[in-house]
């Protein structure tokens, strides 16, 4: 039974929450924290809806609280009406600030000088020592001068022969058996023919040829070097500089001198104050339960007069076709905000604001 009491206001704020499902806007960056708090308690709902699913039971009065905004269940609801917990902003006071305007100074007061006129010798230029150039002296002299250097050629000589003449063997000296002649003779055939060995001289054969003297050379050959005789000027004495002083340059002028220094008188000058109104936090940003505009107590003709009170503000819902969009979401987020309204959802508050009765 305990634990039907405990589940029963997440029933309750389960359907506030369902109730507003489809009114949530895009959140400005300086809500963010607050919306994160917002999705934590919507997951806590719906981790008790769950377990509602599960186990019913009757329902049980939700616990009192001083505090709204830490309260599971909104305080001192009605039936037929949704809430819904919602960013409430931060709340200011003017207070006045007293601020410098201008810081302590001080004023200094100058009486100038005395001068007067005398004359002066002024130095126009110092003297000073400058370098006079003595050009070069120059003569004419005649010298050999090198056309074309000293160099060697290699000439090839031809070999040398000479004839010479010697007698060569044509056929070497032999002997041989030849018929011969003499006081006996054959005279029948009793005797014999008279047969005798005849030397005969070896035969020779006179040539001539051709005999190297001197083989084929290469020899180096001098050419001597080639001058031609020419006129030039050269230097006979350098240039060269010789230093010499010019004086200093005076002139008389006439040249104003002080004769009296000038004086100071410093005036302190106080520092300038005023009140001045400051924005100063009274509460911080926080959220409560308030009373909302959701599908179960609004109509087309509500949603369409919100419409066109946003845009009568200049808020632009783009469309006054009484369906509360994404467009409509977005004019009241920008309106709750301009004004210091609760933000996150369409309070009864900001339809007040803006003139709208249901």
């Amino acid at each position: 039974m305990k634990l039907n009491r405990l589940m029963l206001p997440a029933i309750v704020a389960a359907l506030a929450t369902g109730c507003a499902s489809n009114q949530t806007v895009q959140e400005s960056a300086e809500y963010q924290s607050l919306q994160s708090q917002q999705q934590q308690l919507e997951q806590e709902n719906q981790q008790l809806r769950a377990a509602l699913s599960s186990n019913q039971q009757q329902p049980a009065p939700a616990p009192a609280s001083s505090d709204s905004g830490n309260q599971l269940l909104p305080p001192n609801a009605q039936p037929g009406h949704c809430y819904a917990r919602v960013v409430i902003p931060e709340t200011y006071k003017t207070e006045m600030q007293r601020v410098m305007v201008s810081q302590e100074d001080s004023k200094i007061t100058t009486t100038p000088a005395r001068y007067e006129t005398v004359q002066e010798q002024v130095l126009v230029s110092e003297a000073y020592d400058k370098l006079k150039v003595i050009p070069a002296t120059y003569k004419t002299v005649t010298e050999k001068v090198l056309v074309k250097e000293a160099t060697t050629k290699l000439i090839t000589k031809p070999a040398e022969y000479k004839t010479v003449t010697e007698q060569v063997l044509v056929k070497p000296a032999y002997t041989t058996w030849k018929k011969g002649r003499g006081p006996i003779e054959k005279i029948d055939d009793s005797t014999g023919e008279i047969m005798c060995l005849v030397e005969v001289p070896a035969e020779y054969k006179t040539v001539s040829r051709k005999e190297l003297v001197q083989p084929e050379r290469t020899e180096e050959v001098k050419i001597p070097a080639v001058y031609k005789t020419v006129t030039k000027k050269v230097v006979d004495q350098p240039a060269r500089t010789e230093k010499v002083t010019v004086p200093a340059v005076y002139s008389t002028v006439d040249v104003v001198k002080q004769v009296e220094p000038p004086k100071e008188q410093k005036t302190v000058i106080p520092a300038v104050y005023k009140d001045v109104p400051k924005q100063v936090k009274v509460t911080d940003a926080d959220m409560e339960w308030r009373e909302i505009l959701c599908e179960t107590n609004t109509t087309q003709d509500v949603v369409r007069r919100l419409q066109k009170a946003l845009e009568a503000k200049g808020y632009d819902p783009v469309w006054i076709d009484g369906v509360y969009g994404s467009k409509t979401r977005a004019a009241v987020v920008a309106y709750q905000k301009d004004n210091d309204l609760a933000s996150g959802q369409l309070t009864m508050q900001t339809l007040d604001h803006l003139g709208v009765k249901l």
